[in-house]
C-alpha cells in the first residue's frame, strides 16, 4: 500500500508525524514498511511508505485505514472530512477539501428519470450505487489533488478521474467515472446493467487493449455492450474524456472470488482489483458515494442529481461478539485495566456495551470496515496488538499442561493402527486428476469441479473421490516394480482369503457439485458454497490374489472384513453396520461387486459408504494389471461413535449346539436376502447365523449357487442335543418357502 505521509496527518487530529514515526507506529501494530522514501509531488516534498498488508486487513488499504491504525496506537483521532468549494479550486495542497452542505452541489431532477439500473447478479455484486452529476468541466486537477495522488505513484488524469482515484486512496472505495452520453439506451433513457458476460462478448479495457470475454465473467453493461470488467477496469467506450458534461459515478462492492478469477484470467492487476479481493463492505458505499459525488461535483463545477440508484442485496445487520474480559486477561498471560480492554477496543472502531447478563461479559459491535473480526479470540488479539506485543511477558520457564489427545485425534490414530496392522500403507496423494477419472468416480446425481486455471494442466478437476489418487499411486507402484509380497503371519486371517498384494490408505477430502439444474445459484451463474459438496472420507485398496473371480470374490471378502473391523475399533458393534448389494454410484465402480454401507445410530440408519471391484474400464483406464478392490467411508460418520462404549457381559455357562445349512438358490440371489429372512423367522434358542461359504460348480446347475450358512443354537438353562433342533429348524426351513424358492443340499 503506498501511502504519503502528508496524507495521513491531514486526516489526524492532535500532533504531525513524522515518516519515520508513522513507519514505527505501524511496525508495532503489524503493518510493517517494506521501504520509505522522499518523493517531489507538484506542491513540494513528500515521504512515500510502502505499507505490508495483510490479506485479511483489507480496511488498511486506505489512508483512513492506517490513520485509524496511527490513531488507535497514537492516541490520535482520526477527522474525515468532505469537499468544499474552496479546496475544489485550491492550488496550495495544505488547502484540503473541509465540510459541505448537500444542499450547496445537488440541484435538478431526480437522477431516476434520466438513468436506470438494473443488477442481475446479486449473489456477485451484493450492492451497486449510481449517481448523476450534470454540467462538469473536465479541467486538470487542483495542486492537492494531483500532489496526493504523485506521492502514491499515481499519474494525475484530469479532475474526474482524479477524483475516484483520490476516493479508493483515502476511503479504500474504488470507485469509476461513465459518459453518460456515451450509454446506450433501454427504455429511452442511459441505463446499466450489471449481468454476465456473453460467451466471446469484446470489450477495449481503459488501458486500450481488447479482451474477449468467456462468458462467466460480471461485467457493467449499458443498454447494448459491456462496458467495463466488475471491480477490475472500466471500458474506453466509456470513458470520461474533455468533451464530457454529464457524468455516471459509480460505487459498488463485488464478490472477492469472482473478481480473482476475472484479473487472473485477463491478467490483469488494478489498484481497485486488489481491494476488491480483499472484501469491500457493501455498508461502507453509501458515505463512499457522497463524499465521491460532492467531490466530482465541486471540482468540475457541476451539480449532483437528488437520489442515489440502488441495485443489490438488503445490508447485512452488524455483527456481535460476546467479549470475556477474564478470558483476555487469561490469553495474554498478564494484567490489564479493565478500562484500557475497553480503550483498545474503542480505538479500532469497535462498539462496546454490557452483554446483559451481568458480569465482565461485553457485547461488542463489529464497525463494517472490519471483516477480519468475527470472533472473541479475534477481539482479544485486537487488545494484544494496540497494547503492544513487547507489553506481554517473557518468562525464564514456560509452564506446561499435559493433556490427552481429543477423542477425533485419537479416533484417527485407533484407525491408522488398525489399518497397518492389516497390511494397508497410508498416502498422501494430489488433490487433482483428470476430467475423465473425475467423471468416473463422480455419483451419477452430481458433476465434478474443474478448475478455470491453465495452470493445472492435463489435470485442473478436484478429485471427486480419494480413490483417484490411490490408484495413481498403485499404478505408479505397479509401473516401478512392486511385487506382492507374501502374506506375514499377522496378516494370516487376510492371506486365508486373498492373500498378499498391495494395501493402501488415505485420509482426504473428495468434491463435487450440484449439476447446472439444481443449483441455489440463478442459471449461467458460477456455482455457490451450497452447490458445493466436500467430504472428508477414508479410501481403501486392495489387490485381488488373481484375475479369477475366486480371487476377486475373496478380495470382496476381504475388504468386507476389513471394514468390519474398523467398525468394530471404532464405534464397538459389528451388529449395527449394514451392507446391502447395490448398484454402484458411479461408473468406475463394477455393477456385481458393489455393496453400500450403512451404520445404525439411536435406530436410524447413517450412510457411511461403500465397498466395491473396480470396473473393468476403470483398471484399463489406470493401466493396473491385477483387479483391485476399493472402499470409501465417510470419516465423520465413522469417527463420530467413538469412543465405543464398552458393555461387560456375563460369558454364558453351558456350549452351544451348531447346526449348518446348505441351501441350493439362484446365482443372482443376495446373500443379505438370506441373512434377513434367517433373522425374521429365527426360533427360540437360535443365538447367532454365521455365513459359512457360497460354492458354484458340479453337480449344480450354471444359474444356481450353494450357500452354507452356520446356525447356533443355546439354552441358558441346560445343554442342548441335536435331536431337539430337528423340529425348529425343520419349522424354520419351512417358512423360508414364502421368502425364496432354495433346496436343501445333501
Amino acid at each position: 500500500m503506498k501511502t504519503s505521509v502528508r496524507w495521513l496527518n491531514q486526516l489526524l487530529e492532535g500532533q504531525t508525524l513524522s515518516g519515520e514515526a508513522i513507519e514505527r507506529s505501524l511496525m508495532a501494530v503489524g503493518l510493517p514498511s517494506e521501504s520509505r522514501e522522499a518523493v517531489q509531488t507538484c506542491a513540494g516534498p513528500d515521504e512515500c511508505l510502502d505499507v505490508e498488508v495483510t490479506s485479511n486487513r483489507g480496511d488498511c488499504l486506505s489512508h483512513v485505514g492506517l490513520a485509524r491504525e496511527l490513531a488507535a496506537c497514537a492516541d490520535l483521532k482520526v477527522r474525515l472530512r468532505e469537499a468544499t468549494a474552496t479546496g475544489a479550486h485550491a492550488t496550495r495542497v495544505d488547502d484540503y477539501p473541509r465540510t459541505l452542505a448537500a444542499s450547496d452541489y445537488e440541484a435538478g431532477p431526480d437522477v431516476a428519470s434520466v438513468l436506470s439500473l438494473e443488477n442481475q447478479v446479486p449473489d456477485h455484486c451484493p450492492l451497486f450505487l449510481a449517481r448523476v452529476i450534470k454540467g462538469v468541466k473536465v479541467a486538470e486537477s487542483p495542486a492537492w489533488l494531483r500532489a496526493a495522488l504523485e506521492a502514491v505513484g499515481q499519474r494525475p488524469i484530469n479532475n474526474i478521474v482524479d477524483a475516484t482515484n483520490f476516493i479508493a486512496g483515502e476511503l479504500g472505495n474504488p470507485c469509476h467515472a461513465f459518459d453518460l452520453a456515451k450509454l446506450a439506451h433501454i427504455g429511452g433513457k442511459p441505463a446499466l446493467r450489471i449481468r454476465l458476460a456473453q460467451a466471446n462478448e469484446k470489450l477495449t479495457t481503459l488501458d486500450g487493449k481488447p479482451r474477449v470475454l468467456k462468458g462467466d465473467e460480471i461485467v457493467v453493461a449499458d443498454g447494448t455492450h459491456a462496458q467495463g470488467l466488475a471491480g477490475i477496469m472500466g471500458g474506453g467506450d466509456s470513458e470520461v474524456s474533455n468533451a464530457t458534461t454529464d457524468v455516471v459515478l459509480e460505487v459498488a462492492t463485488w464478490d472477492p472470488v469472482a473478481v480473482r478469477k476475472a484479473a487472473r484470467r485477463h491478467q490483469i492487476r488494478t489498484i481497485a482489483s486488489h481491494r476488491y479481493e480483499r472484501i469491500v463492505d457493501a455498508r461502507t458505499l453509501d458515505a463512499a458515494m457522497d463524499r465521491a459525488a460532492a467531490l466530482i461535483a465541486l471540482l468540475g463545477g457541476g451539480k449532483v442529481l437528488p437520489g442515489t440508484l440502488r441495485a443489490g442485496k438488503p445490508l447485512a445487520n452488524p455483527m456481535t461478539v460476546r467479549f470475556r474480559t477474564q478470558r483476555c486477561l487469561a490469553l495474554l498471560g498478564f494484567d490489564l485495566p479493565r478500562d484500557r480492554i475497553l480503550r483498545h477496543l474503542t480505538s479500532v472502531g469497535i462498539e462496546v456495551g454490557p452483554l446483559g447478563r451481568g458480569g465482565d461479559d461485553l457485547l461488542c459491535t463489529i464497525p463494517v470496515w472490519r471483516p477480519d473480526l468475527t470472533r472473541e479470540i479475534d477481539l482479544i488479539e485486537e487488545v494484544a496488538r494496540i497494547e503492544g506485543l513487547d507489553a506481554v511477558p517473557v518468562h525464564d520457564k514456560m509452564a506446561v499442561r499435559v493433556r490427552p489427545p481429543q477423542p477425533s485425534e485419537r479416533a484417527r490414530r485407533e484407525l491408522g493402527s488398525v489399518l497397518t496392522g492389516l497390511g494397508f500403507h497410508e498416502t498422501i496423494t494430489f488433490s487433482f486428476t483428470t476430467p475423465k477419472h473425475a467423471k468416473a468416480f463422480t455419483p451419477s446425481d452430481l458433476e465434478p469441479i474443474v478448475m478455470d486455471d491453465a495452470r493445472r494442466g492435463d489435470e485442473p478437476a478436484l478429485r471427486p473421490s480419494v480413490l483417484t489418487g490411490l490408484l495413481t499411486c498403485r499404478t505408479r507402484n505397479q509401473h516401478a516394480g512392486v511385487q506382492h509380497p507374501p502374506a506375514a503371519s499377522a496378516l494370516a486371517p487376510l492371506a486365508s482369503v486373498g492373500a498378499g498384494g498391495v494395501r493402501l490408505f488415505e485420509l482426504a477430502s473428495a468434491f463435487a457439485q450440484q449439476p447446472a439444474g439444481k443449483r441455489t445459484s440463478p442459471p449461467g451463474h458460477a456455482p455457490t458454497a451450497q452447490d458445493t459438496i466436500e467430504h472428508f472420507n477414508v479410501g481403501l485398496l486392495m489387490d485381488c490374489a488373481g484375475r479369477s473371480i475366486d480371487d476377486q470374490r475373496a478380495g470382496v471378502r476381504a475388504m468386507r472384513g476389513v471394514v468390519e473391523a474398523l467398525v468394530k475399533s471404532l464405534a464397538g458393534d459389528v451388529s449395527r453396520l449394514a451392507v446391502e448389494a447395490a448398484s454402484p454410484h458411479a461408473p468406475a465402480l463394477a455393477a456385481n461387486g458393489y455393496a453400500r454401507l450403512s451404520l445404525f445410530a439411536n435406530g436410524s440408519p447413517q450412510p457411511l459408504g461403500y465397498f466395491s471391484l473396480l470396473d473393468k474400464s476403470a483398471l484399463a483406464s489406470f493401466d493396473l494389471a491385477v483387479p483391485v478392490v476399493v472402499a470409501e467411508l465417510n470419516l465423520a460418520v465413522l469417527l463420530a461413535h467413538y469412543p465405543p462404549k464398552s458393555r461387560v457381559v456375563l460369558p454364558p455357562t453351558l456350549p452351544a449346539i451348531e447346526r449348518d445349512l446348505s441351501l441350493i438358490v439362484r446365482d443372482d440371489l443376495p446373500y443379505a436376502t438370506i441373512a434377513a429372512a434367517l433373522d425374521q423367522r429365527k426360533p427360540a434358542n437360535l443365538e447367532r447365523i454365521h455365513y459359512v461359504t457360497t460354492y458354484r460348480g458340479k453337480p449344480l446347475q450354471q444359474d444356481q449357487k450353494s450357500v452354507t450358512v452356520r446356525l447356533a443354537f443355546r439354552d441358558a438353562g441346560r445343554t442342548l442335543t441335536k435331536e431337539e433342533l430337528e423340529a425348529p429348524v425343520a419349522t424354520l426351513l419351512a417358512s423360508l418357502k414364502g421368502a425364496f424358492a432354495f433346496e436343501i443340499r445333501a
